[in-house]
């Protein structure tokens, strides 16, 4: 197995040589904690060979595995060569040596963070505290709380009040949620990153309505002194003609300078069975509208948390990313939005989903 391991000054030249490449932790979530290496992937050896395909669809992919030193990673890279895997490799010595030397763990979960704070520092994002939220309420201002979250984060808990709108969801049900353009928009979430992009994507959306952000979202609101509400006690139903249009019309604001890149069905197949490259084929749907239609091949991945925790879902540094969406597209639209700004070579798959339901029925 020698000739399988890695030492860290080879880990670092691969990661800046732009070459495709998987770097996975496979210690248990517990012991990542809110420190990982690289931002690696997180799959943890029990679910190692059952869901590495999801993660790193493309079977001859350099890949590297990380432990916590104790040679998990290298038997790991045994069997799974003998699986077909064939250009895995392990990091010697695991996490122990790559923190040996300075090269010290990030303090946070989420590797958009610094992508994040320097949007809003470059577009001056505007920022509500909880004190002021609810001085506003207290007033009987029209104002609305937009939770960017999953709606299962929202149920567990959010701000009373709030409805839960995942950020990619923002344009498409905007209409039917905010009818004034009068209302305040404060978005949400369990801190930072998804909050501030969900109201900078309103923002640059060109929506009239005044737009901010809760500072801090969550834990801003309980260091407050208020307390959260549970269960989803607020959130989108099925958006109106006059939302769809909406956010259409939205929608191409907020892509005008994007340049963005659609690709048809065919393209996105055959870009599927390319030997010598990975495309990821995500669909930004909600996980509802998935489990009623989907492409083959495709993989449910939310829109609104591939815009805080996409390396969660894109393990491979330098894949093709493909989002597909339905021909309204305002999900895609948001999504590449941001990820094209974070280096993720993005195309867009738009689908007649409703067609395929109605011949279904």
């Amino acid at each position: 197995m020698t000739k399988y391991r890695i030492d860290k000054a080879t880990l670092i030249d691969w990661l800046g040589d732009g070459l495709e490449l998987a770097v996975l932790d496979i210690r248990s979530a517990e012991n990542v904690g809110y420190a990982s290496p690289l931002f690696a992937t997180n799959l943890p050896t029990e679910r190692l060979e059952a869901e590495l395909d999801r993660f790193v669809p493309r079977r001859a992919v350099r890949m590297v595995l990380v432990d916590g030193g104790d040679g998990t990673a290298e038997a790991a890279v045994s069997r799974l060569r003998q699986a077909g895997w064939t250009d895995i490799h392990f990091l010697e010595g695991g996490i122990p040596a790559w923190v040996d030397g300075g090269k010290e763990l990030p303090t946070f979960d989420i590797p958009g963070v610094p992508f994040v704070t320097k949007v809003r520092e470059e577009r001056q994002t505007p920022v509500i505290s909880a004190a002021e939220l609810q001085t506003l309420r207290d007033q009987g201002t029209d104002v609305i709380v937009l939770d960017t979250r999953t709606l299962a984060e929202y149920e567990k808990a959010h701000v009373p009040g709030a409805v839960g709108v995942p950020g990619a969801e923002l344009l498409l049900r905007f209409k039917d949620l905010v009818p004034s353009a009068e209302t305040k928009v404060v978005v949400s979430c369990a801190g930072l990153p998804r909050a501030i992009l969900g109201a900078q994507t309103l923002i640059d959306a060109g929506v009239a309505n005044a737009v901010s952000y809760l500072d801090d979202g969550t834990r801003g609101w309980t260091d407050a002194g208020f307390e959260l509400e549970t269960g989803r006690t607020a959130s989108y139903g099925d958006p109106s003609e006059e939302a769809r249009q909406f956010a259409s019309e939205r929608g191409d604001s907020l892509s005008a300078s994007d340049g963005l890149t659609f690709i048809d069905r065919q393209t996105a197949e055959r870009w599927n069975a390319d030997p010598s490259r990975t495309t990821y084929l995500l669909d930004v749907r909600t996980p509802e509208e998935f489990a009623r239609a989907n492409l083959a091949g495709s993989i449910s991945s939310e829109g609104g948390q591939l815009l805080g925790v996409a390396y969660r879902t894109i393990a491979v540094r330098g894949a093709r990313v493909v989002l597909v969406d339905d021909l309204l597209g305002s999900r895609a639209r948001i999504v590449a939005h941001w990820l094209a700004r974070r280096g993720y070579e993005i195309t867009i798959l738009l689908h007649d989903f409703d067609a395929e339901e109605r011949a279904a029925a």
